[in-house]
């Protein structure tokens, strides 16, 4: 049986990305905006108030959630790209999910998905070879480069879209 949690399963990658897995990585991260609003597309508000598994997310949180997590990874970026591997901090993404603000219609987080990606993207695009191996660090899982990162969140935005059309294909939506 399928792990829920992990439709896609968990991001792993050893070694150094070659430019070419870079670049479809940054492809990837530039078309989440459509991806995610494929995925949710039609959805109506009892939908979107569903969680993706027991005791998981609602639809419209992990919408939200996307947004949330990519404004912080494309200001780490800019950190890393700007100070020596400096400490970032983390945040408690659950609690997040908690505020008010992940009761908003999700076109609030689609639309600033579309700029923000639309920016780091651009970022992105403009980062030299030797960036690549800029880090920063993370209080709880350490150092982190940032060609690396580029791969965890083009798979960070695959693993939150798939727990939104695995639940449409379970549901039949």
């Amino acid at each position: 049986m399928m792990d829920l949690r992990y439709p896609i399963g968990q991001f792993t990658y050893e070694g150094n990305p070659t430019t070419d897995l870079i670049e479809n990585w940054i492809k990837e991260i530039e078309n989440l905006p459509a991806k995610l609003k494929e995925a949710i597309k039609d959805l109506q508000d009892e939908q979107l108030n569903t969680s993706y598994r027991p005791g998981g997310w609602t639809v419209r949180q992990v919408v939200h959630h996307i947004a949330d997590s990519h404004m912080n990874s494309y200001i780490r970026f800019k950190l890393a790209l700007t100070e020596n591997n400096p400490t970032i901090k983390p945040y408690m993404e659950e609690k997040w999910a908690e505020l008010p603000d992940s009761q908003l219609p999700i076109e609030v987080s689609l639309a600033l998905l579309e700029s923000l990606h639309m920016r780091w993207v651009t970022l992105l695009r403009s980062m030299k070879s030797n960036d690549f191996e800029k880090m920063f660090h993370h209080p709880e899982s350490g150092s982190n480069k940032l060609g690396v990162t580029i791969g965890l969140y083009a798979w960070h935005g695959r693993h939150h879209t798939a727990h939104i059309t695995s639940l449409r294909d379970r549901l039949g939506w």
